[in-house]
């Protein structure tokens, strides 16, 4: 017999092993130390997981196995992995808790530590954990917090055995015991058998002596107090065990064949070198107790340990060791409650080491199907980015958003808006609503399909449109967001109506532009069709309750697909927004959600911050526009997913930019050489694997090499495009919180949105907007500024010199608007574009083309209520011919000119560098050219 068997054979006390791993059960290790040992049972923790799958490949072939069937979260991989070991360590023990009639023969399997502070979530995981485990001799390990302290009671009540972890007071101990005594009384009132719930209330040993110790040292004076501390609060604690489990209250229990809970010693391995490493076992040794070693302390008592009954001995030094603790100024329970945060920290450490490394493995067989992330950064970049996603992960930040928490943000009402993070989830249950839609389109033999809708309604359409083409059987997805008459004529031209279906998208429905949209083509539609047919052409994407809701009704929309309130129009894509024209146009929308998925996992709440690639682009966003200046993300796409951008701004301007700071967005402006960007961007390249484009390969490769930060991102194929639709939904909040604003709110688009009503509603009192007055006129222009600007433009010289006036006053790390309120077609953007790049080689500033109204739902929120970096250009102009909308009294002329008109006066009133341009007499190209001339001459030289 050697001295661990003696330990059980001789003294009562169950000798456990803290220690689990997959090859140590596989190859008989723990089947040997059962029968040569009489190892009566297993403590698992974060820690040792940790160890076990994040330090071998162990574990690799059956994480390939189950991801070579799909994917799966990585809280359900490492459950998986978990409990696999739990049970076949259970199976190995059974023989112990049967022939011990359910004494012994335990394993342990921790709650998450990320919910030691919550009550209701520990007893659901408990609960869960131990249905999922499946075996009788499974103890499910509950730290004994505050919170901890009632989830004992009641999953005792509910029969569950329970293992305590994190004990080091001893009036804790008592009150755990308590709640076990409290819980299993319950039990048997209801019936249930008491006999058959056991429990151990796991008493920490060493990390006692390891604070005390560093506290005498402080103190000074008392060295032969050293070392004995941590054994004289145990011993302690056994007599407290003793009394209560003495007492009446306990005998009526034991009565009925309960056993009582038992004092298990943890944390038994030595930490300091000076002490015996076999010190916390020899001086534990005592009836019905457990002590539970870890691999090294059993082999070392199984060497050279010393069995005699030692728990008993010396009480009254013990005593004498805790008052002499005291009177050295050092209170025991302040000890006990430092460790037990430190304790549940250690842990949520290990946790997400842990869960980190499942994450690792995950991405790594996932390999080119997962949209791969890397970051060329400075050193200062890299650190301080680091930084942040640490502070992240200390804070569980990341948790905390998923689970809905305000103060991550500003803790106003961010909670209320965020939908989004489940709505895959959500909508994949819906995908037959879908796909029978899709049939419907394809069976009517619509060819065309047209989003009426702006900002997020329309945004991520376009992506999506764009990005996947025209399929074969189904209609072509067209959008139209402008409500330029030009641009509503060329819409209407290019479809046949009686073949053509429209998809009015409005998440309030009281947005001025889908409302106008809706009248004028329904009203045509009545044309061309029938008043009776004209609803079976259209189809509604709204909020439930909303006025759209009740207009699609009252026309008899073929279908309505409501919305979810809790989601933002910026972050609907992978919402009904998204998938209603996405399905219209013949797009897999399971192939396309299960895509999108894979991101969501990448980016969940059990994924730590350092592998979490939402979390790591949304602190670098933050870290580089904050703390370096670089709050220019410019955003290089590979042709075939080149108009994510476009979805990407609006998302990024209209959440970060506010309250004077922000990310500015760079959109389609291709990638140049270094010398043309100043030291305040942060540079975003998709780079499609099949679609690779050579030249922007070497020239994000030279801007790398000129120390120009750089995020890479890889797709494989174009269908991996959801995957960052998500990403950028979680970075762009991640990077709000870095910012210190609320990501969810608009407040300057809704400022714009209230000047254009009253601009349109009195229109259509009075007949016409009201007069102006320029500060230039000639022929062709007239120009148009605040008093602040005109004073700085010397309105007297004429329109070039005015241009180039107002161009003079950019600054190193200012950015150039060019708002153009005229149709968005192939002339006027290669026209404006071409003098953007001038401005921006010239003068090495971020610039920005937008077109209106469109931009107003997206990057008018950061122009407005952003960092006072912008210098901006409005082009407005006289239409070729006004387009009437039915039922008003007004046409499209006058919306578009409100809408620039109320984009303007806020513009003026926060300040900005602002001058107006506006074209005369309906000749816009000409115009447009015009503008274009003079803005590169005014920067030439």
């Amino acid at each position: 017999m050697n001295a661990l068997n003696a330990l059980f054979a001789e003294h009562e006390q169950a000798v456990w092993l803290d220690f689990v791993a997959r090859g140590f059960i596989a190859k008989g290790e723990l089947q040997a130390l059962v029968e040569k040992d009489d190892l009566r049972g297993v403590t698992s923790n974060p820690a040792i997981f940790e160890k076990a799958i994040g330090h071998s490949a162990e574990y690799d072939d059956s994480l390939k196995a189950v991801l070579s069937q799909g994917d799966a979260r990585v809280i359900d991989l490492y459950e998986g992995l978990a409990i696999a070991d739990i049970q076949a360590a259970a199976d190995v023990l059974r023989r112990v808790y049967d022939t011990s009639d359910g004494a012994d023969g335990y394993v342990s399997l921790e709650v998450s530590p990320y919910l030691a502070l919550d009550t209701e979530e520990t007893l659901n995981e408990a609960r869960r954990l131990h249905a999922a485990v499946g075996r009788d001799n499974l103890m499910v390990k509950v730290p004994a917090t505050p919170a901890g302290l009632p989830a004992i009671r009641q999953l005792t009540a509910e029969g569950i055995s329970v293992n305590i972890t994190l004990l080091f007071s001893q009036s804790v101990y008592e009150e755990v015991a308590n709640a076990f005594i409290d819980g299993l009384t319950e039990f048997g009132a209801k019936g249930g058998d008491v006999s058959k719930v056991a429990s151990v209330a796991s008493f920490f040993i060493s990390r006692i002596d390891s604070l005390v110790d560093k506290k005498l040292d402080e103190v000074g004076g008392y060295e032969d107090l050293k070392g004995k501390v941590a054994i004289a609060n145990a011993k302690l604690a056994y007599q407290r065990y003793k009394r209560i489990f003495a007492g009446p209250k306990w005998a009526a229990l034991e009565a009925k064949g309960a056993k009582a809970q038992r004092l298990l010693w943890a944390s038994t391995g030595t930490k300091n070198k000076a002490y015996s490493d076999v010190l916390y076992v020899e001086e534990l040794i005592g009836k019905n107790t457990v002590n539970t070693m870890p691999p090294a302390t059993m082999d070392a008592f199984r060497d050279h340990g010393r069995v005699r009954a030692t728990l008993e001995e010396n009480i009254g030094e013990a005593e004498t060791v805790m008052a002499r603790l005291a009177e050295a100024g050092i209170d025991i329970e302040a000890v006990a409650r430092q460790l037990v945060e430190e304790g549940v920290q250690l842990f949520v450490d290990a946790a997400d080491a842990l869960l980190g490394a499942v994450a690792g493995k995950r991405a790594a067989l996932l390999d080119h199907r997962l949209d791969a992330q890397t970051f060329k950064f400075d050193e200062p970049l890299q650190a301080a980015t680091d930084k942040a996603v640490e502070s992240w992960r200390a804070s569980g930040a990341i948790r905390r958003l998923w689970a809905h928490d305000a103060t991550v943000w500003t803790g106003r009402d961010e909670d209320k808006w965020l939908g989004w993070l489940r709505i895959v989830e959500d909508e994949l249950e819906r995908v037959d609503l879908y796909e029978s839609f899709a049939e419907e389109v394809r069976a009517e033999g619509f060819t065309d399909a047209v989003v009426l809708g702006m900002g997020g309604s329309s945004l991520g359409p376009e992506v999506i449109s764009a990005t996947y083409g025209h399929r074969e059987g189904f209609p072509k997805l067209r959008i139209l967001d402008s409500t330029d008459p030009d641009e509503v004529r060329a819409v209407e031209a290019a479809v046949n109506l009686e073949t053509t279906l429209f998809i009015v998208a409005s998440k309030s429905g009281s947005t001025l532009e889908p409302n106008v949209f809706r009248d004028y083509f329904l009203g045509r539609m009545k044309d061309v069709v029938g008043a009776d047919k004209a609803g079976r052409h259209f189809v509604a994407v709204t909020d439930p309750g909303s006025a759209m809701e009740k207009a699609a009704k009252d026309d008899n929309f073929r279908k309505i697909f409501l919305g979810v309130p809790q989601i933002g129009g910026r972050y609907s894509v992978l919402s009904a927004f998204g998938l209603v024209p996405a399905a219209a146009a013949g797009v897999e929308i399971r192939e396309f959600l299960d895509s999108a998925r894979m991101m969501v996992r990448s980016c969940g709440p059990a994924v730590p911050p350092a592998v979490n690639p939402g979390v790591r682009l949304g602190a670098a966003m933050g870290v580089a526009a904050k703390d370096f200046g670089r709050d220019k993300i410019t955003v290089i796409a590979s042709p075939g997913i080149g108009t994510f951008g476009t979805w990407a701004e609006q998302l990024i301007a209209e959440s970060t930019g506010k309250e004077g700071v922000g990310i500015i967005p760079v959109e389609g402006e291709p990638v140049g050489v270094p010398a043309v960007y100043g030291e305040d961007r942060l540079f975003v390249y998709l780079r499609l694997t099949s679609q690779a484009d050579a030249r922007q390969d070497e020239a994000v490769k030279i801007l790398e090499s000129e120390a120009q930060p750089v995020v890479r991102i890889d797709l494989d194929k174009v269908e991996q495009l959801p995957q960052e639709f998500f990403r950028f939904e979680i970075a762009t909040a991640v990077a709000g919180a870095v910012l210190g604003i609320n990501p969810f709110d608009q407040p300057d688009v809704e400022a714009s949105k209230i000047e254009t009503k009253k601009l349109f509603a009195s229109a259509e009192e009075t007949g016409a907007l009201p007069a102006e007055t320029p500060i230039f006129e000639d022929e062709t222009v007239a120009l148009y500024a605040d008093a602040a600007n005109a004073e700085a433009l010397r309105p007297g010289e004429g329109f070039e010199a005015i241009v180039a006036a107002h161009l003079a006053r950019v600054k190193p790390c200012d950015y150039v608007a060019v708002l153009a309120y005229v149709e968005r077609n192939e002339a006027h953007h290669a026209a404006l574009q071409e003098a953007r790049l001038t401005v921006r080689d010239a003068r090495q500033v971020a610039t920005c083309l937008e077109f209106g109204p469109r931009f107003l739902h997206s990057t008018g929120q950061a122009y407005k209520g952003g960092p006072a970096s912008g210098v901006f250009l409005q082009i407005t102009a006289d239409p070729s011919a006004d387009l009437p909308i039915p039922g008003r009294k007004l046409g499209f002329k006058t919306a578009i000119a409100a809408q620039a008109r109320g984009d303007f006066a806020v513009l003026s009133e926060r300040k900005r560098r602002a001058l107006r341009i506006h074209l005369k007499g309906g000749d816009v190209s000409g115009g447009v050219k015009r503008v274009a001339a003079a803005i590169k001459a005014a920067v030439a030289g």
